[in-house]
């Protein structure tokens, strides 16, 4: 049980390392030097992380793992040819990426945030249903409104955004679903 218990401790630290980590080194990056930097910067952190979870979970998470695809082809792009457009995409693609994913196992009648989530939050089918529908639209909407912020903002507008922005907002919106997270726990089987 111990070591069950240290392992999933271990996972956890490790995927908030891989959530978290590349950001904040973008955004320490960006603050005190440039995007191209950053972005650099973000590239080989994200490749970090996955030989950190390589290494000590001896698998590569999928998310992370197309999050560092995603990574590497656009900040890849953005180094190449000196052009920031590419990696203000990333989090576009990546937010539609999630949310077409969503609404595909929506469509096949699979909840896909269930497998994900489940023993987190062991909710009725019908309210993984509504949730899963609810963080696809919430993934589109991110995607959309990425796409705006940066092609009408500054590159430090966007910055502020794709750090601060994007986790406070996922944040809210997190917040805002627990009441339907309450109404179908499985404890509470009478709705």
């Amino acid at each position: 049980m111990q070591n069950i218990n240290s392992t999933k401790k271990q996972q956890q630290v490790i995927k908030v390392f891989n959530d978290y980590g590349p950001v904040l080194v973008f955004f320490i990056a960006y603050l005190t030097h440039d995007l191209m930097t950053a972005t650099a910067a973000l590239i080989i952190s994200t490749f970090i992380g996955l030989c950190i979870s390589l290494y000590f979970l001896k698998k590569l998470p999928i998310m992370p793992l197309v999050t560092a695809l995603i990574v590497g082809i656009f900040g890849g792009l953005t180094l190449w040819l000196n052009d920031s457009t590419f990696i203000k995409m990333k989090p576009t693609i990546i937010q539609a990426i999630m949310s077409l994913i969503l609404f595909t196992g929506l469509i096949f009648k699979k909840p896909l945030l269930k497998p994900l989530l489940g023993h987190v939050w062991p909710m009725l089918d019908k309210g993984w249903k509504i949730l899963t529908l609810r963080f696809a639209i919430f993934f589109a909407t991110m995607s959309i409104l990425n796409e705006i912020i940066w092609r009408t903002q500054s590159t430090d507008f966007w910055v502020n955004f794709k750090v601060i922005g994007i986790m406070v907002l996922t944040f809210i919106f997190i917040c805002t679903q627990i009441p339907l997270i309450e109404k179908y726990m499985k404890h509470n089987s009478h709705s």
